[in-house]
């Protein structure tokens, strides 16, 4: 009885602890309180509140025990083991530290005994360093000996060709000497050098000599030069096997002239032109194509040097023509008898473009000479050019000649030349549009009676401008710098703005007649001139030229960093800033003129304004509707208008005056005929024919749907018009609208303001516009509202 009563104590108070109140915190602090709080916590988690879980207290007392036992085997390891580690890592050192003074007794030995042996061998080394130069010295006389015993030997072996007459053999030896020498070439033997040279010099002149001489016997059997164009050639015996004996020894000696190159460049320097005509790097003529060059040189020098009757400053065409001649008169003979040879022997060489390389080039000679006395007088200079440029196009399209290759337009370029060449293009280019614009046809077009090629009816002198721009193209596109072809393009731009200004200064003068054949000419050339060079903008030569802008930033100082990158990614073109300034003179002028032609209509559209819509008769009353009275005057003015200017103004042009006069009569319509007045049923009818029947009717040549271009007009037509219960309906809508009540409408299956807007027709009007025109409505049914 007693123990229960006990037990039952004991569960009270333990019940009593577990159920301290919340507002007594647990001291966690483990210096100040009884029992750690991490003791309460672990008991509170392995036994809780439930007392009934007091049977697990000596099982956790047991859990606890072993894992002490265990924790403290643990720490008894680690305190006997760690000495022993440490110990072991002492020994380590000290033994690592006993090789290491080991080694460093081992090198200083080994150093000491190096240093010894070196002091002995010193001696010995001075000996073996003088031998071994000794050596070397004797190495480089044997050399020097053989090259020379080389030489000696080649020398010998083209004697002995030659005495037996074997030039093959002897050119193809020359070859192996001159092959020799060239490997000596970045060699300090000067000396031995010389010698070489001097004897590759000897043998290649004897070996020249002979094969010109025998090269040249038979051209003169071929007839060569041709000199007239049906010359043929032919040998001066024509039985069959001399012409195939003559032909054998062509092919023989050209080939025997054809290894004797590489040794006439190296001993030969070619004649050069001065270095400030820019001319492109090219190997020197072979020698057989010089030799065969060699008697129209002497002709070209006897007829166009000195004082020969045939040398005339004012006459560049006679040498000119006259070499053209010459490539034409032998480019058969190149390509059918020179050609194969040099295709036989292996080589890349053209013989036709060789030959007119060697004939070009005593053009630029000529040239050299005489621009420099032709320079102050325009008239001479300029036709000098003009042969020039027309020899040049012969030269790359009859004959292919290469552009990369030395050409007349090297010596153009020169900065002197090339200089006083833009300032001539210039003056001649202001005298061409002076004569063309006071010319009596200048504002009239050739091609009026032909509809297809009259399209853009634009007069002469835009023609003949746009001529001359293209002419200048052709003139200059061929020259060998992008920056003298920009030079070039910066005169074109500048004669377009020039023109530009003279149009403008034109257009005023006739701004008292804005529909006159004149400014509406003038309004064509600018728009033609707008339209080519939008065109030109996309030619592939335009867009080289403008990536070569950016390369040489040309204009980097006239232009911002935007324009370059807009010029980078094409997204404007070279001709850009010109179009502009057209397009806005355009767009003035047709302005001018729109409003002009608006003011007529408006002054014709007084009576109009004024009639009297709100007693006008209902449809109903009138056997047939008819244009009112009032609205002739203006009809009449528009109709007139709208045929003189599309018979003047080119197809694009008009399209946009018709356009923006649709625009403004669409507002002077709605704002002060139809706004400014009231209506009945009659006169909403009226008015509703006059425009549809009517107005809208004299643009249906130029469109399908002319009413799409009055659209306030219509839509205001159809609100007028609208019966009384529809607008009564729309009415009621739109006030709903207005309150805000749409979401109740939406709910109602109602349509909304806009919906019922569009189902009528209207798009342009808003609701507030709608209103506005019901109030302009009289015949509402007298409802009260």
């Amino acid at each position: 009885m007693a123990s229960c009563e006990a037990e039952e104590a004991l569960n009270k108070s333990i019940h009593h602890d577990l159920e301290k109140p919340a507002e007594e915190p647990v001291n966690s602090d483990l210096d100040t309180c009884d029992l750690p709080y991490y003791v309460c916590e672990f008991v509170e988690k392995e036994i809780g509140n439930d007392f009934k879980s007091l049977w697990k207290v000596s099982s956790l007392i047991e859990k606890i025990a072993e894992e002490k036992k265990h924790l403290e085997e643990q720490v008894l390891t680690v305190s006997t083991e760690a000495p022993k580690r440490i110990q072991a890592a002492l020994s380590n050192a000290e033994n690592t530290q006993s090789a290491l003074a080991s080694l460093l007794k081992r090198e200083a030995t080994v150093s000491e005994s190096i240093c010894k042996h070196l002091e002995e061998a010193s001696p010995w080394m001075d000996n073996l360093g003088a031998l071994t130069d000794q050596i070397n010295e004797v190495e480089r006389h044997l050399s020097y000996l053989k090259w020379i015993s080389h030489i000696e030997e080649l020398s010998d072996n083209i004697q002995q060709h030659l005495m037996t007459n074997n030039v093959a053999e002897a050119a193809s030896t020359l070859v192996s000497m001159t092959e020799q020498a060239i490997k000596l070439q970045d060699s300090s033997c000067m000396h031995l050098l010389k010698f070489i040279t001097s004897t590759v010099q000897f043998w290649h002149k004897i070996l020249k000599d002979k094969l010109t001489s025998d090269f040249e016997e038979v051209l003169s059997q071929l007839h060569w030069p041709f000199i007239g164009p049906l010359q043929p050639p032919t040998p001066v015996s024509s039985s069959s096997s001399s012409v195939t004996d003559v032909y054998a020894s062509l092919e023989t000696l050209f080939t025997q002239l054809l290894k004797l190159q590489i040794s006439d460049e190296l001993i030969s320097k070619p004649k050069q032109m001065p270095e400030k005509y820019s001319l492109p790097a090219s190997s020197p003529i072979i020698l057989p194509i010089q030799i065969m060059l060699s008697p129209l040189q002497k002709r070209f020098r006897y007829h166009f040097t000195g004082n020969r009757q045939t040398n005339v400053l004012s006459k560049p065409e006679w040498y000119l023509t006259q070499v053209l001649m010459w490539i034409g008169n032998h480019t058969k003979f190149l390509n059918e008898k020179i050609q194969p040879i040099l295709k036989m022997a292996g080589s890349t060489v053209n013989a036709k473009i060789e030959f007119t390389r060697g004939l070009v080039m005593l053009v630029l000679e000529k040239l050299s000479v005489d621009i420099p006395c032709l320079l102050y007088d325009d008239v001479l200079f300029c036709h000098l050019v003009d042969e020039v440029l027309l020899f040049q196009r012969e030269l790359h399209t009859a004959h292919g000649y290469l552009s990369s290759l030395p050409n007349c337009m090297h010596i153009l370029s020169e900065d002197t030349f090339f200089q006083r060449w833009l300032t001539v293009e210039r003056k001649l280019a202001l005298e061409k549009m002076d004569s063309m614009l006071s010319s009596e046809a200048a504002w009239s077009s050739q091609y009026k009676d032909i509809s297809d090629v009259d399209e853009m009816k634009f007069p002469d002198c835009a023609e003949t401008f746009m001529t001359l721009l293209l002419v200048i193209t052709d003139r200059y596109k061929n020259l060998p710098t992008a920056e003298k072809r920009l030079k070039f393009l910066e005169l074109q731009k500048d004669l377009v703005d020039d023109f530009r200004i003279r149009l403008t200064q034109v257009m005023k003068e006739e701004s008292r007649a804005l529909l006159g054949f004149k400014y509406c000419a003038i309004l064509n050339a600018v728009n033609y001139i707008a339209t080519v060079l939008g065109d030109w903008a996309d030619n592939i030569f335009f867009l080289q030229l403008q990536q070569a802008a950016l390369e040489v930033c040309t204009d980097i100082n006239s232009s911002s960093k935007l324009q370059l990158g807009q010029l980078a990614s094409m997204e404007i073109s070279v001709f850009d800033d010109m179009i502009n300034l057209l397009e806005r003179l355009k767009n003035d002028m047709l302005s001018r003129q729109v409003e002009h032609v608006f003011r007529e209509v408006k002054e014709g559209a007084k009576i109009y304004k004024k009639e009297r819509w709100l007693s006008l008769p209902a449809q109903s009353e009138q056997a047939v509707m008819s244009l009112s009275s009032s609205a002739c005057p203006m009809l009449l003015t528009l109709r007139d208008r709208l045929l003189q200017l599309e018979q003047q103004l080119c197809h694009t042009l008009f399209k946009s005056v018709w356009q923006m006069l649709a625009e403004k009569l669409d507002l002077f319509i709605y704002q002060d005929v139809i706004l400014a007045n009231h209506f009945n049923e009659g006169g909403a009818a009226q008015l509703q024919f006059d425009m549809s029947r009517n107005l809208f009717p004299l643009f249906s040549h130029y469109c399908k749907r002319p009413e799409n271009y009055f659209k306030h007009v219509k839509e205001a037509c159809i609100i007028l018009n609208l019966s009384v219960g529809s607008a009564l309906l729309l009415k009621d809508v739109l006030q709903c609208a207005a309150q805000g009540t749409d979401k109740i409408s939406t709910n109602n299956k109602v349509p909304s303001a806009t919906a019922a807007l569009n189902e009528l027709g209207v798009y342009k009007l808003a609701p507030q516009d709608v209103e506005i025109l019901f109030n302009l409505r009289t015949n509402w049914p007298n409802t009260g509202k």
